[in-house]
């Protein structure tokens, strides 16, 4: 067993010691190799470091050359430029010599002209003063044939031009006003006289009493009642006058107040047929009377939006619509003067040719302020542009409500025709019926507008005012004046008078001599 490791033993150490060998052999080939390689490379790198070297000196070698080409070359171009600009520089002060001998030349005649001059403004000082001599010599006698001095010969040629003047702008005005109303004044009249034709409207005169069918006169012991009290209830709820005299079958009502007059004629028909009349049934008479009466104001309303084709306004607006059926102006109903305005601004609108259901709805509203102006503080304007705001009417509405009498500036097309339909329905024969105080008052502010001008030597208003005829001056108003005169009155009177209509500034000048025959 022990020879067997020792065996063992021996063969691993001769193992080892066989592979140190071999491994050192290894070892050493391979530096040898390694020392054979690296002579053979630096003998190849002598010979690369050789060859460049070789190669540096002949780029050396070229690259002078080459550098001595370029700067032999440049110096031949330098040369060659330098030569050209002397050049150019020879001819440059050939022409700089050449100017100024020019120059000097110039200078020696302009100093020569200055001389001249110089003599001649000498000259020209001496005729100043002798041509201001002469100017005061001809002055002095012309003020002495003309008999004006300076001062007046130059206010008589301003007035001279400023007469001339006026003249010619008298002229042109008239001229200009002719013919802006030959081609307006036809068109116009067209359009007007086409909604009148197509539009008729009743009219129904002012009255403050309304009268009451009775069966027989022992009706009238009935409606007094004992001692009166019967007749004396019914004009306490209604507010107006029971009229009974020797009328036969007839009662009058009396009243200011339409609504209220409606409200006791229903009332007392009612009563009327009922045959019991006594403070009780007179009461409860009234108040059906007054449900009726709504109603009615309600359907009038509804109906007058109707017929003219209008719709979508606020309810109350209507019915504030239907009272105007009770409201007169100038003997003219209000309910049928709105319902003709909106007819008539509907037909100028569709000539025209704007918007027909807006022109309709601003003229059958425009005189809403009325159904309640004897209520409220205000004028009729006011409250109907307060009543449109209130009820959500459009801005184009208010402002053709508000603009209708020319209170503001009409801001539309629609205000303006709503101003020319209202004009035209107020302005017909018979539509309206002023009181003779208001009419003479209309005529005395007339003349008196027209004499408060200068020149004017008396005025006559004729036509029912519809024409005023002014007498001038003949000595202070010239023809030409009476034209700017005219104009003048007229715009006066648009300012300071409201009427209907138009009228007619009629400016007359008389010029009169007189001789005897001796």
């Amino acid at each position: 067993m022990l020879k067997v490791v020792l065996i063992v033993v021996f063969v691993i150490v001769v193992i080892a010691i066989t592979s140190a060998v071999a491994w050192n052999l290894a070892i050493s080939s391979r530096i040898k190799n390694y020392e054979s390689k690296v002579g053979s490379a630096e003998e190849k790198a002598r010979e690369i470091i050789d060859q460049a070297l070789k190669t540096a000196e002949t780029k050396k070698k070229e690259a002078l050359l080459e550098a001595k080409e370029e700067s032999i070359k440049t110096k031949n171009e330098l040369e060659k430029e330098v030569r050209e600009r002397r050049s150019e520089v020879q001819k440059y002060e050939k022409r700089v010599l050449s100017k100024e001998e020019t120059l000097d030349r110039k200078t020696e005649a302009l100093e020569k002209r200055e001389s001249k001059l110089a003599a001649k403004e000498a000259e020209l000082d001496k005729l100043r003063e002798e041509i201001g001599s002469v100017h005061e010599r001809e002055m002095a006698e012309l003020e002495r044939i003309s008999g004006f001095t300076s001062e007046q010969a130059k206010d008589y040629l301003l007035k001279t031009v400023e007469d001339e003047v006026k003249h010619e702008t008298a002229k042109l005005v008239k001229e200009l006003e002719n013919r802006a109303k030959e081609e307006a004044d036809k068109k116009a009249k067209e359009y007007i006289v086409t909604a009148i034709q197509r539009c008729a409207a009743d009219h129904v005169a002012e009255a403050t009493i309304s009268v009451v069918q009775l069966p027989n006169d022992e009706m009238k012991g009935r409606i007094i009642g004992r001692e009166g009290r019967n007749i004396r209830t019914l004009e306490t709820l209604t507010g107006v006058d029971l009229i009974i005299d020797d009328t036969p079958e007839a009662v009058i009502l009396s009243g200011f107040d339409a609504i209220r007059r409606e409200v006791a004629r229903i009332a007392l028909e009612k009563l009327i047929v009922d045959g019991r009349i006594h403070p009780a049934r007179i009461e409860e008479m009234v108040e059906k009377a007054q449900k009726e009466v709504e109603v009615m104001i309600r359907e009038e309303g509804e109906s007058a939006a109707l017929e003219v084709g209008v719709h979508g306004i606020h309810p109350e607006l209507l019915r504030l619509l239907g009272r105007m059926k009770f409201r007169t102006s100038y003997g003219q109903n209000a309910l049928k003067h709105s319902i003709e305005v909106a007819h008539l601004s509907g037909l100028l609108a569709g000539e025209i040719g704007v918007d027909v259901r807006q022109a309709k709805r601003a003229g059958l509203l425009h005189d809403i302020g009325k159904s309640i102006d004897r209520e409220m503080e205000g004028s009729h304007i006011q409250i109907g542009v307060d009543l449109c705001r209130k009820y959500k009417e459009s801005p184009l509405i208010i402002n053709a409500v508000e603009a209708h009498h020319g209170d503001v500036e009409p801001e539309s097309l629609i205000a303006c025709i709503v101003q020319a339909a209202d004009a035209i329905s107020a302005a017909r024969p018979g539509a309206r019926r002023e009181t003779l105080e208001t009419y003479t008052n209309r005529l005395k502010q007339l003349e008196d507008i027209t004499n408060s001008f200068k020149g004017v030597d008396k005025s006559f208003a004729i036509q029912a005012g519809r024409e005023v005829r002014v007498m001038v001056i003949p000595e202070q108003i010239s023809d030409s004046d009476m034209v700017l005169l005219a104009r003048d009155i007229s715009k006066q009177i648009e300012a300071d008078l409201e009427y209907p209509g138009q009228i007619k500034v009629n400016v007359i000048r008389e010029s009169r001599v007189t001789d005897y025959a001796k």
